[in-house]
């Protein structure tokens, strides 16, 4: 057997007290909740080290994958972000006041509006996906490159069933 963790100790214990119970999932699911505070801890740090808050990353990366001219309306950012209107308004506001994405008339309806990316904007969402990305290689670097591709697909067919 590998090097032993919490989590193994956790199960071991619990399979003395409980041998009745199949802690199978305990196996999984405990180590995913102990490195998704990892990655929220390297998060966090990411966007601060570029003057975010995670929401407003999201919003500025949801933009920033839209492309040139890194704009979009206020119902497609609900959708990449799953939030809802007054939370995404109020988000908006506070890019808007951090000069980060300005509200533009949608040039095909002029009673649409869309929220447009600043440069401002694009140099911190840039310093923050690049942060971030190396934070998360550094998470992952006792893993070869197979296994992580291997752990990205058993993670996507367990996902799927959420999703």
């Amino acid at each position: 057997m590998t090097d032993a963790d919490e989590v193994d100790r956790i199960v071991d214990d619990w399979e003395r007290e409980r041998p009745d119970l199949d802690f199978a999932p305990l196996q999984v699911l405990s180590r995913v909740a102990r490195l998704a505070k990892h990655l929220d801890r390297a998060r966090r740090e990411a966007f601060a080290r570029s003057e975010l808050e995670a929401s407003e990353f999201d919003v500025l990366s949801a933009l920033r994958r839209a492309g040139s001219p890194y704009r979009l309306s206020p119902k497609q950012l609900l959708q990449q972000t799953l939030v809802s209107s007054g939370t995404m308004t109020n988000r908006i506001d506070r890019l808007v006041e951090r000069g980060l994405v300005s509200r533009q008339t949608d040039p095909n309806d002029g009673r649409g509006i869309l929220v447009e990316m600043s440069q401002a904007g694009l140099t911190r969402v840039d310093a923050a996906i690049t942060r971030l990305v190396d934070a998360e290689s550094v998470l992952l670097r006792s893993l070869p490159a197979a296994e992580q591709k291997r752990l990205a697909d058993l993670l996507r067919k367990l996902s799927l069933g959420f999703d």
